[in-house]
Parts: C-alpha cells; structure tokens; sequence
C-alpha cells in the first residue's frame, strides 16, 4: 500500500475514533460534567498518558525548541481550546445543528490557507469531496427536521470554532516539518490543558472524576481512545498527505457518530439523515481513490 494512501486510511481511523466521543461525553455529561470541564480533562489525560509513554520509548521526543513553542501555542491553545470554547458558545445560543454545520466550515478554511502558506493546489477532487462532505454533514445534522433560529452572533462564534478546528492542521503542518507526530500531539494537548484548566473549576471537577470508578475509567477512555489515538493517527497521516485533503477526509466523525447513534442509542435518522450518510461515505471514498484509478478505471474522470 503506497504511503499516501496509508495516510488516508490513518485520518480516515481517526475521524472514525472521534466519532465514538458520544459513549463516553453522554455519560460524563449525565454525571453532571460540563463541555469545559470534559474538554480540560480530555486534554490533561491525553497529555499525561503520552508523556508517560515517551518518557519510557524515547526521552529526547519530549524535548522542543522553546523558540518553536508558537507552534504548539497554535495547535493547542489557538486550535484546541479554541476551537472548543467558540463551540461550547455557539451551542449555548443556537441548536446542535447550526452548531455542527459552522464547525465543519473547518475544510474550508484549510484548503484557502494550505494553498496559500504551502501553495497546496486545489484540486477537482478536494473541491468535489468538500462539497460531497458539507452537503452530508448538514444533512445528517437534521436541519431539515424542523425550523432553525440563528442569531448573527451564533453564526460569527460557529464559524470561529470552523477556523479554530482548521488551525490545527495550519500549526501541525508547520511543527511537523521538525518534530514527530507524537512530540506535536504531546505538546498540543500540554498547551490545551493549561488554558482550559483555569476555566473548569479544577477542584470541583477533579472530585466528581475520582468519585466513581466507572466515571474515571470513562475519562481515560475518552482521553486515550477517542483522543490520544484519533490525534496521533491523524497528526502521522497529516506528516503525509495535503493538509486540505486530509481535514475532509476527518469527516469520517460525524459519519461515525451518525452510525453510532443508530447502532447503539437508537437515533435513527429520516431520509435526509440516510442521505446525508451515503455523501458522506462517498466524500471518503472519492477523496481516497488513487489519481490512476479514478482516471483508467470504470469511475468516470472527476479532474
């Protein structure tokens, strides 16, 4: 298997680990975790469990220029904290939908910024599997469910929380031309944790995270599956392919998340939501394909 092909496959594994966030954030949020809350200790047990691992793989992985700390400053603070707090907003003032629509603006944003910092060209393909993308991800979001009210301020926090989620392939296409995808991914989320920790009421949060076994065997579930992984995964696959390809290829979360829904709470979606999954799989499916294939083999040329 060549290796941009690897990559694709390594993106697409970790959209589909963030897809299944909602088995585990459902329950902390029941236990009376906020997003704040859930975000900060996402971010300090995927920091701490990597550390840990570097630590005893390879020492010299933990080490950084401090001149390059803008780097990890972007991804983690810019990005990941960001990206999260302009979302949290945006849902307290507006519905989950709208709120997902202007999160996935992110794409978008990537492919404009990778052609302009990396002069990343923007293909028939990327721009065919954007559009393939954000047409599944507004269905599947339910918006055709029922009537949407949207202030202009919702829209201007969504699509800040689109630009913030971009950010992260912006800053980690720059960290990575020196360091590993592990080294960036620690680094991130070391950056995260100490701008959303002051904002989550720390002692409260810690107190109701030891207070149950299976909560705290949630929180390092969700941070070391559904966090840690997805962002080494990507962050590698990132190391290897386009930046603009690689964020619409991460649209593989809420197609997951869609099929989990019907698998596991029984949210099943109506006809549009079916629809919103079958353009969803084929943004995927399209994205991956290999230029000889699309071009000699029975699909017919798209570029």
């Amino acid at each position: 298997m060549q290796k941009k092909e690897m990559a694709g496959l390594m993106v697409i594994a970790a959209g589909c680990l963030w897809g299944v966030i909602g088995l585990f954030s459902r329950k902390l949020t029941a236990a009376g975790f906020d997003a704040v809350q859930m975000t900060a200790l996402r971010s300090l047990v995927t920091a701490a469990g990597l550390f840990l691992l570097l630590f005893c793989k390879d020492r010299k992985l933990c080490r950084i220029d401090w001149k390059d700390l803008w780097m990890f400053l972007g991804t983690g603070i810019c990005s990941i904290a960001g990206f999260n707090i302009f979302y949290f907003v945006t849902i307290s003032i507006t519905t989950l939908s709208v709120a997902a629509i202007l999160l996935y603006t992110a794409p978008f944003f990537v492919m404009v910024l990778s052609a302009v910092l990396f002069h990343e060209k923007i293909t028939a393909q990327k721009v065919k599997g954007l559009v393939f993308a954000l047409a599944g991800c507004i269905c599947t979001t339910g918006i055709f469910s029922g009537s949407i009210y949207v202030t202009v301020l919702g829209i201007l926090t969504g699509v800040a929380s689109g630009f913030c989620y971009a950010l992260y392939s912006i800053f980690g296409k720059f960290a990575l031309k020196k360091y590993t995808s592990e080294t960036v991914t620690l680094y991130t989320f070391l950056m995260a944790s100490v701008a959303m920790l002051p904002l989550s009421h720390p002692a409260d949060m810690f107190s109701l995270a030891v207070s149950d076994l299976s909560m705290t065997g949630a929180i390092l579930l969700l941070g070391l599956v559904c966090t840690l992984l997805p962002f080494l995964l990507y962050t590698r696959g990132l190391s290897r392919m386009d930046s603009g390809k690689a964020s619409v290829l991460a649209f593989a979360e809420p197609l997951t998340a869609t099929l989990m829904g019907v698998v596991v709470f029984r949210e099943v979606p109506d006809g549009f939501g079916w629809l919103g999954v079958v353009l969803l799989f084929g943004a995927l499916v399209l994205l991956q394909m290999p230029q000889k294939q699309r071009k000699t083999g029975k699909i017919p040329n798209i570029s």
